[in-house]
């Protein structure tokens, strides 16, 4: 029960809670059940990671670090931009970050004050939404349109959304949770966009090294120029499989940098420098595990979609990128309560749609980045419910 007696402000208040976790605390306690909820493998950090750490804390670095970033981390994510994209680089367009999460915070906190619109694509991971609302800026959802090909943009959507508010734009592609991948055409349409208007791009590529057609996805980097005004967010926690280090970094023009360091300085004060030796280790020793990773899900992706488009009452398509499916059961309008009975019923976790905007109530979603016979009894499972339910 809220206190009275505590002033909190509007903005906290109205911070929504998440559907997503609805589900996990209804399901806590039931036996057997496959977590499909969550946006995380199943696959712990590996132990050359961890024993970097290791190795760092028997050394003593316990003390305060740069605001920025370990020098070596921040050369380190610097070499492994150029690699990934081909590019020039340089440490000094890299900031690390408290995760993914913080990156993005810092990014709304540069680029839009109170007042002002940002605009993002869903149906989407509620996060961004909801740190624009806390920061209190307002979020301006431009919907996807689904088709047989699965999820697509109308760029004419995204210019009619522009307004005298507006100084930002969010791109996250691949896409959570819809697998919406961005080709080199929009991307250039988008940049146009915000190079036309002055608008900030924030470039969530969290996901783009699940990318099933190629290495990577494509990106902002292929496409940009250096002085664009371009933050990109990325994390350790999907590539590296370190969700709960909680170890991100941002990029962009070393002309903001100061900023990005005060941001940091008022908020974390920065990164604990033995989190940061992990990730050094994970960057430059990590690239076979990703490989592994990207694979694995790719299987994965192929068993879930197959099965579950046979019982021809899904609409689902193969996503492009990330590794989830989003998915509709002919019939269903309800997910929230749907996911509870699926939880008792199939012995299968999802996360409603509800939880990822308006867009689409009646989808689920349902991250298939685990062990392959885990996959496979999950989506026998969920088949078989709606051959009997639904």
């Amino acid at each position: 029960m809220m206190s009275d007696r505590i002033r909190l402000s509007r903005e906290a208040v109205e911070a929504p809670a998440s559907g997503i976790v609805a589900v996990i605390d209804y399901a806590r306690g039931h036996e057997g059940v496959i977590p499909l909820w969550a946006g995380e493998g199943d696959l712990p950090t590996p132990g050359f990671i961890a024993e970097a750490v290791t190795a760092s804390l028997s050394a003593g670095e316990t003390f305060y670090t740069y605001q920025r970033g370990l020098p070596e981390l921040r050369q380190a994510l610097s070499d492994y931009t150029a690699r990934l994209y081909g590019i020039e680089s340089s440490p000094e367009r890299f900031f690390v970050t408290g995760s993914g999460m913080q990156a993005i915070q810092i990014s709304i906190a540069a680029s839009a004050s109170p007042g002002d619109e940002l605009i993002y694509f869903g149906p989407a991971w509620p996060n961004f939404a909801a740190a624009c609302g806390v920061r209190g800026a307002v979020p301006s959802e431009v919907a996807l349109d689904w088709t047989d090909a699965g999820w697509q943009l109308d760029l004419d959507k995204v210019v009619a959304a522009i307004g005298p508010k507006t100084r930002t734009i969010f791109v996250n592609t691949p896409a959570n949770p819809t697998g919406w991948t961005a080709d080199h055409a929009t991307l250039k349409a988008l940049l146009a966009l915000a190079r036309q208007h002055g608008l900030t791009i924030i470039a969530d590529e969290i996901y783009s090294r699940f990318y099933y057609a190629a290495d990577r996805a494509p990106s902002f980097h292929d496409i940009m120029e250096p002085d664009d005004a371009i933050l990109f967010v990325n994390s350790f926690s999907k590539n590296w499989a370190m969700t709960g280090w909680r170890v991100g970094w941002i990029e962009t023009t070393p002309a903001i940098g100061t900023v990005i360091a005060n941001l940091t300085q008022y908020s974390t004060s920065g990164v604990a420098p033995f989190m940061q030796r992990g990730a050094i280790a994970a960057i430059t020793e990590g690239e076979p595990f990703v490989a592994m990773q990207v694979e694995r899900a790719h299987k994965a992706r192929d068993i879930f979609t197959e099965r579950l488009a046979a019982t021809n009452r899904v609409a689902i398509v193969q996503p492009a990128g990330a590794f989830y499916s989003f998915f509709a059961i002919d019939g269903i309008t309800e997910t929230r309560e749907t996911a509870f009975r699926i939880v008792d019923e199939a012995k299968v976790g999802l996360a409603p749609g509800t939880a990822f905007g308006p867009v689409s109530p009646g989808s689920f979603r349902a991250c298939f980045h685990r062990r392959l016979d885990e996959v496979e009894m999950a989506a026998d499972r969920l088949a078989d419910w709606i051959g009997r339910s639904a």
